[in-house]
């Protein structure tokens, strides 16, 4: 059984794309950030895992904050060698924003940090860049998140699949991209 994990930030839009994938709703919270635990759903031969969102959690006090951010980190870690793909999703509009507001306080950005953190335990991902409805320049935004993830350029189709999981835009492209990665990685094929 393959194990696919789903991460991102808070409110980026992970539960609602399991949905789009799956067809199988996944229990979230009333408001962004409050989905707090790790929440597994079998779907055709395939465990799904949406991990709490990451980040700013609104109305919870920064110490729980950072908690649940090491126990995302810490069950990553700990099941790296179980885990067959990641699947970080990212808000296409917001991200670049975002990216450059943590630049220019001198820190790491936390979807670049946690891209970087998934590829170092040698965890194959795809970046859902999603609410593409809302993108003005896709392309552009692409070579944004390339460059700031590290991704050669050659490589942007390869990694970054750009989405509307709330329109169900190009998830048939994101299947055939899952499809790919867990076939190289010699396990069993999803049914479309």
């Amino acid at each position: 059984m393959a194990t696919i994990i789903f991460v991102g930030r808070s409110n980026v839009g992970k539960s609602t794309l399991i949905y789009q994938l799956t067809g199988k709703k996944v229990r979230r919270g009333k408001r962004p950030g409050v989905t707090r635990k790790i929440i597994e759903i079998e779907w055709k031969g395939h465990k799904i895992i949406d991990m709490p969102g990451f980040g700013f959690m609104a109305g919870l006090p920064k110490e729980v904050q950072e908690r649940i951010k090491d126990e995302i980190v810490h069950f990553i870690e700990d099941n790296a060698d179980k885990i067959d793909l990641a699947i970080l999703v990212v808000d296409g509009k917001a991200a670049p924003e975002i990216i450059e507001r943590w630049e220019k306080r001198g820190e790491i950005p936390i979807d670049v940090e946690f891209y970087q953190f998934l590829t170092e335990l040698n965890i194959p991902t795809l970046v859902a860049v999603n609410k593409l409805d809302k993108i003005k320049n896709v392309q552009k935004t692409l070579y944004f998140l390339a460059d700031k993830f590290g991704v050669p350029w050659d490589r942007i189709n390869d990694i970054f699949v750009p989405i509307s999981a709330k329109f169900g835009d190009n998830i048939d492209l994101l299947k055939r991209k899952i499809n790919e990665k867990l076939r190289s990685k010699g396990c069993q094929e999803q049914h479309e």
